[in-house]
């Protein structure tokens, strides 16, 4: 079995750390904490690459403190912002909170964790308490040289206010309650957050006289575009249903670029190295059977919302691709309904206006020109004329698609 270092640094994700070997790591069992944001009411599959790392650490012995940040999501993190972030009320982050601390429990299912919210010890903090006791162990000099703090202090950028500046203070008070309270020594975060991890073992030297340590792993990035991983032209992919459905979160893995999948596994299951190794010779051998992004997509899909999302998610992708007829939908047709547009029609109207109504063209004039071009196909085969067909219909509904993206599809039922 591979060190947790090993480990760590096999699935990429050792960023940087106030360790001088990361090898320091295998000493002892640490006893960690990982913060998220409580901006929104949902993890995203970036925050779910942080959970990934928790459970290295976790599956080494360590011990977890998962943090909601139902306090300093009030004040709103500053790092990678060009300007101020509208601030949020109370009761929409204790939503927020909720919502993660809920998600966070799903995926961490089976791993022994503590769950706390750092609102429960700010709430009461009085402004003479935090300014003595907090704030008279930071020097203004090394903050305001911070990269995203000397970013918009300086020429051209847009400010910054002592609420977001106060930001890294609260996050150090984080650390150094959960160093008093529960014994923790290290802070786990991405390396984004390096310098508000910092500001934690800087607190507890000098408020405690004692040594603590910073381990970040890298952001994600989608190697054929360049951009932070789990961004889509339509925003993130999140890990609530309701913003994501589970076939467009399964989808999504499906979709990965072959560039960057070895990299995704690694980050993104919990499966060992051989059978990752074992995979991806299979996948190299014959890179069109896509069997990496498949694994990978049932691995994740099955992970975030179990096996029936994945059972449900395979049979509407294997509908809107041809490869199980409308026909036989039955048990998903509600979920397919939530991936493309559904209407009724009759087993005689016109596909023009079928086209129209289901918005795959803009107009009768648009819908016409779609079907001269051959550009319209009805259970996946082209057609151009005018109406639909009795026997174009299996069970009572049909598959329309215009173009060759099965996101351009449509449910045609008779009713």
């Amino acid at each position: 079995m591979m060190k947790l270092s090993e480990e760590l640094a096999w699935r990429g994700f050792v960023n940087q750390t106030t360790f001088e070997d990361i090898k320091k790591l295998d000493d002892q069992r640490w006893t960690f904490y990982h913060g998220f944001d409580a901006s929104a009411d949902s993890l995203t599959i970036g925050n779910l690459a942080g959970v990934m790392v928790d459970k290295v650490f976790m599956r080494h012995g360590c011990k977890a403190l998962i943090l909601a940040g139902g306090a300093t999501s009030l004040i709103g993190d500053p790092g990678g912002k060009d300007s101020e972030r509208p601030l949020q009320d109370e009761d929409t982050i204790s939503r927020n909170a909720t919502g993660v601390a809920r998600q966070l429990e799903k995926v961490l299912s089976g791993y022994d964790f503590t769950l706390v919210n750092n609102l429960d010890w700010t709430r009461d903090l009085t402004v003479i308490a935090f300014l003595r006791d907090i704030g008279k162990h930071f020097s203004m000099t090394p903050l305001v040289q911070r990269d995203f703090i000397a970013r918009r202090m300086g020429e051209g950028g847009a400010g910054i206010s002592y609420t977001e500046f106060s930001y890294t203070l609260l996050q150090g008070m984080d650390f150094l309650h959960l160093f008093d309270n529960y014994g923790v020594t290290l802070e786990v975060g991405s390396s984004d957050q390096w310098t508000n991890c910092i500001s934690g073992i800087e607190l507890i030297r000098r408020a405690r006289n004692a040594e603590a340590h910073v381990f970040t792993h890298p952001l994600v990035i989608n190697k054929a575009t360049g951009k932070k991983f789990g961004k889509s032209e339509a925003g993130a992919v999140w890990l609530d249903t309701k913003k994501t459905t589970h076939t467009q979160f399964y989808q999504f893995w499906i979709n990965a670029d072959d560039e960057g999948v070895e990299e995704y596994i690694k980050v993104y299951t919990e499966l060992d190295k051989p059978t990752v190794d074992t995979v991806m010779a299979e996948h190299r051998a014959d890179p069109g059977r896509r069997i990496a992004q498949l694994r990978l997509a049932e691995e994740v899909t099955r992970l975030v919302h179990g096996q029936d999302a994945v059972n449900i998610a395979k049979r509407v992708t294997d509908v809107l691709t041809g490869k199980l007829s409308v026909g036989e939908a039955g048990d998903v047709l509600g979920a397919l309904r939530q991936e493309i547009p559904a209407i009724k029609t009759t087993d005689s109207s016109l596909i023009a206006e079928a086209l129209v109504e289901s918005g795959l063209a803009a107009s009768n004039t648009e819908a016409r020109r779609f079907l001269k071009e051959n550009a319209v196909s009805v259970n996946g085969q082209k057609v151009q004329r005018e109406q639909f067909q009795p026997e174009d219909f299996q069970n009572g509904r049909l598959l329309l698609r215009r173009g060759k993206a099965f996101k351009d599809s449509a449910l045609v039922e008779l009713g």
